[in-house]
């Protein structure tokens, strides 16, 4: 069994830990902005495909005693590098942690990118080029206590580029918060399921591929494994015939997507199409007109915080219009609203059910649930 380490949002690590169980991983438990497991090597790759909420799924190789920059270059040469790398494939490396003498993570990378090229050069005379943005293998060196851990990102780019988003608004929510938005409202693909400030739709996006049972990883052009030396192609094509067989061919109840911008619904409308789905419905609607698609539901939205978009608007009368949509609108709903700033959040004039904290990138925020009877 190899060990494993899925690295996701902070405040989304218990989340992630019951999405990797249900995927079969082993061993697993929670860490910090991350979750460990075990499992073999169909495993790693069924993380990758079907995993909605991590970032990177990261196989550890090596750890260490690592207090001073000789023990980094000693414990990386210590490892058999033509395992995982030969000289006609790029590299690169990326630093996270420190130890009292090794404090700069771009001397870390690079002291552990000589220690593996010196080994490459003196064992077969060449070595790997650098490639900072596509590599074909990308090595993970993390310190922490005077101990170093060597991983290998086995997933390339961030998970949460599926590959059917390259239109998006001015601030927009990465798929994988989307995704973990989603399964904390405990929203279920039978129910209606309402944006009405959807923006470039992530999030009924992201909800139609979970109705439809769409493995998020099927839209992306390639995964890290896919250039490393033992990668099993026979594998890796069944998982991924299995999760075409699996998709479902209609919705349970109605994904809709609406915004007062005529021209962010079209941006909505080609991330569907890209994402190869028919749903799903987008349309222009001022906030003030939006009603209930169904009898129930759950609605979610994440509007303008006053961080990154809105600063010139009237966000308070915003939030106000909001409270008195949920309550005229959506009476039997569920709703729940992302917000960073508790002062407007206020404004909604409603009193929440339950609140849960949540990461936005570098934004603290809470979700906040409104039961609307």
């Amino acid at each position: 069994m190899v060990h494993y380490f899925a690295t996701v949002a902070r405040g989304l690590e218990v989340l992630a830990t019951q999405e990797i169980e249900e995927l079969g991983g082993q061993n697993v438990r929670p860490g910090f902005c991350g979750v460990d497991f075990t499992g073999d090597r169909p495993l790693l790759y069924r993380v990758n495909l079907w995993a909605r909420l991590p970032f990177r799924v990261l196989v550890t190789i090596a750890t260490f005693p690592c207090a001073t920059a000789q023990d980094l270059y000693d414990g990386i040469q210590g490892l058999d590098w033509s395992v995982y790398l030969t000289p006609n494939q790029t590299l690169a490396v990326n630093a996270t942690g420190k130890t009292r003498q090794l404090n700069h993570s771009h001397f870390t990378a690079l002291q552990v990118k000589n220690a593996i090229v010196d080994q490459q050069r003196h064992r077969v005379g060449d070595r790997s080029d650098v490639d900072t943005q596509d590599p074909d293998v990308r090595v993970n060196i993390h310190l922490y206590r005077d101990q170093a851990t060597v991983s290998l990102d086995s997933s390339g780019s961030s998970l949460h580029r599926r590959g059917y988003r390259p239109a998006v608004g001015s601030a927009p929510l990465k798929e994988s918060l989307a995704a973990a938005l989603i399964a904390l409202t405990g929203w279920q693909p039978d129910q209606a399921f309402c944006d009405p400030m959807c923006g470039s739709g992530t999030l009924p996006l992201e909800a139609s591929l979970i109705a439809l049972n769409h493995a998020p990883g099927l839209q992306r052009d390639r995964f890290g494994f896919e250039t490393w030396p033992d990668f099993d192609r026979g594998c890796w094509a069944q998982l991924q015939q299995e999760a075409t067989a699996a998709q479902k061919p209609a919705l349970g109840g109605p994904i809709v997507g609406c915004d007062r911008d005529p021209d962010v619904i079209d941006q909505a409308r080609a991330n569907a199409e890209r994402c190869g789905i028919e749903t799903p419905l987008f349309y222009q609607q001022e906030l003030a007109q939006v009603e209930a698609p169904a009898a129930a539901g759950v609605l979610l939205c994440n509007p303008p915080y006053g961080k990154r978009l809105g600063q010139g608007e009237d966000l308070a009368a915003l939030y106000k219009l909001l409270g008195d949509v949920l309550k005229q609108q959506f009476k039997g709903w569920t709703a729940y609203v992302l917000s960073g700033n508790k002062d407007l959040a206020r404004f909604i004039g409603l009193k929440s059910a339950q609140r849960w904290p949540i990461d936005n990138g570098t934004l603290p925020c809470q979700l906040m649930k409104y039961e609307l009877y």
